[in-house]
């Protein structure tokens, strides 16, 4: 079996008007999707970032992945990432700090690689009629957990003029707009984790916000939040002390302020005070060489993984096996995507044994009018994704929808994705990102 064909599909599906400490998200999001076409006909598929970096890169690659077979996936690590893995600066030049996932060109090796990488574990899943999962080594469980991803928001459903979409939540900027989202989530995916983005609004109306989570949902729902590096080490502190009941219990602290050697003070001075609230990562770790520093410094206890950046599923079970090892938990980072991707990071989980804490995903963001799967989005069943009884990844593209998305993001003004540029049109023409802001 031998790669006949490379074939690139970029996508453009809509994005509501959200906010992170990055800025705001633009109305369409940028996804690829990725099919491998082999000589014995069968395709496989995957779905990484899109945008000009990414396709770039996966068509620097063209040359190599045409005429290879799809097993030969050690070797097409070598010819891409080289030691590229272990190659950071003592600064942490592939953390995420300023640059979104998917826009950092140290990352580039490894998100090309994992989109090639799945496509080709797709196609040999159903050339012998294997679950993704199960060819990798086995499942851990048969359906993988996912939180509610809430978010503060401005009105807008995302999608622009006649292809505007409706804005099931309405404007979300303060603590009772985030309960109802939540309760919405919860009512329609039945998740049993929380998490909300932080480092948008003041400090004060965020630690109102969780506590108001609390109230609402009770102790059995642990909660997270994610400021993305928008405070201080000295607010993380005061964060971690006002909140230390809230994010007790399997919640946790994501990314509080900007650097390892900055949690590692947070965390040195919240245990001072009696606070062992657990911190998770995807801004600070997000390579291998990260784990063990992180682990070191005692900044990190919970490595957020992502099979699109990490370097693929295979590299997800290593992640998972090191983080046992380590005495480290595990979760995985989400961004905005369809369903291939969905069903990517659903093998993800359930190949890795050690997974501590429900995934993140953005996919209750994206609507029905977008997705590119047969038989339309990606069902949850208790909050989870279980794994279909097919083989590979499980699911089969509708190249009527894929035309769609691809004239949605021919007609797209921009190529990548730029927060502070949405905020400045829609928010504060002034705008910048400050880090620390609070």
């Amino acid at each position: 079996m031998k790669i006949k064909e490379l074939r690139l599909h970029p996508q453009a599906i809509a994005d509501g008007p959200l906010r992170s400490s990055y800025g705001l998200h633009a109305p369409y999001a940028l996804r690829t999707i990725v099919e491998v076409v082999t000589t014995d006909g069968i395709t496989g598929i995957s779905e990484t970032y899109g945008g000009d970096r990414p396709l770039a890169a996966l068509e620097a690659a063209r040359s190599r992945v045409v005429g290879m077979n799809p097993f030969d996936l050690t070797r097409f690590w070598q010819y891409l990432n080289g030691d590229t893995d272990k190659a950071i600066d003592p600064a942490g030049a592939r953390s995420q700090t300023m640059l979104v996932p998917g826009e950092n060109p140290l990352d580039e090796a490894a998100r090309t690689f994992a989109a090639i990488e799945i496509a080709c574990l797709d196609a040999i899943g159903q050339a012998v009629n294997e679950p993704l999962c199960d060819l990798i080594g086995g499942r851990a469980r048969d359906a993988a957990p996912f939180s509610a991803y809430l978010f503060y928001k401005h009105a807008g459903g995302g999608g622009t003029g006649s292809d505007a979409r409706e804005d099931k939540y309405g404007e979300c900027l303060s603590p009772e707009t985030i309960v109802e989202q939540c309760r919405r989530f919860i009512e329609e995916y039945s998740f049993r984790e929380i998490k909300l983005k932080g480092g948008v609004l003041d400090p004060e109306v965020e630690i109102e916000t969780i506590r108001a989570l609390r109230a609402a949902f009770g102790p059995s729902y642990p909660l997270r939040i994610d400021p993305n590096c928008a405070w201080s080490v000295d607010t993380s502190v005061q964060i971690g002390i006002a909140l230390r009941e809230e994010l007790s219990g399997g919640g946790y602290l994501e990314d509080p302020c900007a650097s390892l050697e900055g949690m590692a003070e947070v965390r040195k001075r919240l245990l001072a005070e009696g606070v062992n609230t657990l911190f998770a990562s995807n801004v600070a770790t997000t390579c291998f060489a990260h784990v063990p520093q992180a682990k070191e410094l005692d900044a990190v206890q919970i490595i957020l993984s992502d099979p699109h950046y990490w370097g693929g599923l295979r590299k997800q079970k290593q992640l998972s096996e090191l983080c046992e090892v380590l005495g480290l938990g595990l979760s995985m980072h989400s961004n905005n995507h369809l369903g291939v991707s969905m069903m990517t990071m659903a093998h993800a989980a359930c190949a890795s044994p050690h997974l501590t804490h429900a995934c993140d995903t953005h996919y209750p963001w994206q609507t029905e009018i977008d997705e590119v799967i047969v038989g339309g989005r990606v069902k949850f069943v208790d909050g989870a994704v279980p794994i279909p009884d097919k083989p590979g990844l499980g699911v089969t593209l509708d190249y009527d929808q894929l035309a769609r998305g691809v004239e949605r993001y021919n007609n797209l003004p921009f190529r990548k994705r730029d927060d502070t540029a949405e905020m400045r049109k829609h928010v504060d023409p002034n705008w910048e990102r400050i880090l620390p802001r609070w």
